[in-house]
Order: C-alpha cells, then structure tokens, then sequence
C-alpha cells in the first residue's frame, strides 16, 4: 500500500476531545493557553502513512542517517487558526527544511504530529512526487493560509 494524503480519523475526533491547540492563546477549554509543540517527520515511498494513523511512529520514516533524524524537524505555527465563511484553518509560518539531506530511501510524505505529549497524536499526512535526496537541502514551502489552499482545512 502507498502512502495517502488525509487528515487522519483520529485527528478528527482529538480535536472534539481537545487534545491539540493549534495556536493562539485563547482556548478556554485549556488551563494552560499555549500552542502544542508540532513536528513532521519524512516517510519513504514504501511506506503506508494515510487517515488510519493514529500516533506518530518510525514504521516507514527514514532512517537516521545522512543528516536526517527520525522524529523529524519542529513546525511553527504562528498564526492562530482562522475562520473563512464556512472553512477553518491553520498553515505553519514557515516552511520546515532538512538542511544537508541525503535521504535513506525514496521518500514522497510527511506526516504532522503533536508533540507536546507522551502520546504523539497524528494530525495529517501530506504526499509529494518521489524525491531521492543527496547532500541537498530539502524544504517543504507552506501553501496559503486561507479557507481554499491552508494546510489544515476543516469544511
């Protein structure tokens, strides 16, 4: 099976338990009113990442090695999220790179995760083309955030 690009079902129903503050400071439901930390993590081609997931793992992820930790690089999230007419949504700030890469495998996904807890909560996995990375910077460039192309929609 190949990797898929969803929002994954655990995701879905996290949000409802209030498990994920994806920024601002102004979640009531929370005593401690600061984003949770958020990271991505790279998964080879062979992988079978997609909506089923529900916690981050290295099942598939590229190996440790060639300036690539497994884990993966941290995500900021600066903007808070936002309301366009009937669609919600958040994008980091900033596009997240892998300086120097040389990639274990074929990779085409990353899947975003919270790291703020001992539970690493799935959030969404995103595909690209196949990329073969050698001692070259490998970045991840963030759409728009708005109702139509934000990396994070909820219609």
């Amino acid at each position: 099976m190949a990797n898929s690009q969803a929002m994954t079902s655990a995701f879905k129903r996290d949000i409802l338990k209030g498990f994920h503050n994806l920024g601002g400071t102004d979640n009531p439901a929370r005593s401690v009113n600061t984003s949770d930390a958020y990271k991505a993590a790279l998964y080879a081609a062979t992988a079978s990442r997609g909506a089923g997931d529900t916690v981050y793992n290295t099942t598939g992820e590229l190996a440790a090695s060639g300036n690539y930790t497994q884990g993966g690089e941290a995500v900021t999230l600066g903007n808070p999220p936002t309301l366009d007419a009937t669609t919600a949504h958040v994008t980091p700030s900033a596009s997240v790179t892998w300086t120097a890469l040389t990639s274990s495998a074929a990779f085409d996904a990353v899947l975003l995760y919270n790291n703020s807890h001992a539970t690493k909560y799935a959030v969404s996995v995103h595909t690209f083309s196949s990329q073969s990375i050698t001692a070259a910077d490998f970045t991840l460039t963030m759409p728009t955030d708005n109702g139509t192309t934000g990396l994070i929609r909820i219609a």
